[in-house]
């Protein structure tokens, strides 16, 4: 991409290659290649004893690392993906089926992944919540109920991607990814109700916090009139931005009741299946909807009419479906590492970081309303972490309690 661009090169698309290449120097050290089935199968079982031999501490070290790679994926390839959308739109895009096509087209630079990764059940179930729930189901599902599965969750994408990007189209970028924090809200609720998450005080206090945010958004939307962007436009943004928020997190909880009730596999094969096949069929979505809506008669002529020429329009579609793709690996990972709750709080992790980038780089207006409403947003989210930490210093207290008595036994 740099090479590229080197022609026009600006500090914007130095940031998101430097995102980027942070995301893919750490993504090795998830993975591990398999040379044929037995071997993997033969691995795995050595693993499995050494993973029985191996003291608590070092299990618990193993699992903070692969949660800090899925971390990285997230933050690095959202905040990228975030950006690059808007500079889409600023740079004379106007397809928001096009925008909503590479949220999901960049799923076969996964495909290569599945070969990376045994399909056979990890034995460390002490850190993982989904593994342990169906540590004694290890039936599979039918290939019908994978289907369903896959065609539902590819469906619930399609809708939710293009609310987004017409979210992204008639809203500031520091606004937008202010709206997109009530992810958090919204997925404690859903996890509440469909994956008995506990609402502890923090939690809701973190709720109570982020609703209060995307209150003084709203209120703040009288003062705040985008240039070529209408009150009536403004409004369908703030709407359709909250309703990706609200459907983003419901998909969240549902993917994690299946990995616990369904797919009863704990892999990172599975992950990634379940990242790439409803990444299909929403992209088929996006291709059905894009010639419906005949949007697919103005490409040539947006490509044409795209500021900095045709190489750098199809540039910044390409690196758009990458670095979307990266950030759902790592929100997937930790769904499956931790749970939907803690990847939708590790999501808001980057809500400082794209509006301040938004300000400096894409001119984006920062008020008093909107810095106001930001920091209520992070103290919200700083809410749910020490609830976290509360709950993992609990965890390690059990677990060690439990050694000692092992052992004395």
């Amino acid at each position: 991409m740099a090479r590229i661009s080197a022609g026009d090169q600006n500090p914007l698309q130095a940031i998101i290659i430097l995102l980027f290449a942070c995301s893919s120097s750490s993504e090795w050290f998830c993975c591990c290649p398999a040379a044929d089935d037995a071997e993997a199968n033969s691995r795995n079982d050595a693993s499995s004893i050494d993973n029985k031999t191996q003291p608590p501490k070092l299990t618990h070290y193993k699992w903070w690392l692969r949660v800090t790679c899925y971390i990285l994926f997230l933050l690095s390839g959202q905040s990228a993906a975030t950006l690059l959308g808007r500079v889409y739109y600023d740079k004379g895009g106007n397809s928001k089926w096009m925008a909503t096509f590479v949220q999901s087209a960049g799923f076969p630079i996964l495909l290569p992944l599945l070969l990376f990764f045994p399909s056979s059940i990890n034995s460390n179930t002490a850190t993982n919540p989904i593994s342990a729930s169906f540590a004694n189901k290890p039936e599979a599902p039918t290939l019908s109920t994978l289907t369903f599965l896959y065609v539902g969750f590819g469906a619930l994408l399609t809708g939710d991607n293009l609310m987004y990007s017409y979210g992204l189209l008639y809203l500031p970028v520091s606004t937008y990814s202010l709206l997109c924090a009530t992810q958090l809200a919204f997925n404690a609720l859903f996890s509440f109700f469909l994956n008995s998450q506990k609402l502890s005080p923090f939690v809701l206090n973190s709720i109570t916090l982020l609703t209060a945010s995307a209150s003084l958004l709203a209120v703040n939307a009288d003062s705040e009139n985008p240039a070529g962007i209408s009150r009536r436009k403004y409004v369908i943004g703030f709407l359709c931005t909250l309703g990706a928020s609200a459907t983003y997190s419901l998909y969240l909880s549902l993917v994690q009741l299946s990995f616990e009730k369904v797919i009863r596999k704990e892999t990172f094969s599975a992950v990634l299946k379940m990242q790439i096949y409803p990444s299909f069929v929403a992209t088929c979505g996006c291709v059905v909807g894009l010639f419906a809506s005949t949007e697919w008669e103005s490409l040539e002529d947006e490509m044409r009419g795209y500021k900095e020429g045709k190489v750098s329009y199809l540039m910044t579609l390409i690196w758009t479906a990458i670095t979307w793709q990266i950030s759902s690996v790592g929100l997937l990972g930790l769904i499956f590492e931790v749970s939907s709750l803690f990847s939708n709080v590790i999501s808001t992790l980057a809500l400082p970081l794209v509006p301040i980038l938004a300000v400096v780089f894409l001119h984006d207006k920062m008020n008093g309303v909107k810095v106001m409403a930001m920091l209520l947003a992070i103290w919200g989210f700083l809410s749910y972490i020490y609830q976290h930490y509360l709950d993992d210093a609990k965890s390690k207290t059990v677990l060690t309690s439990e050694n000692e008595v092992t052992g004395a036994q």
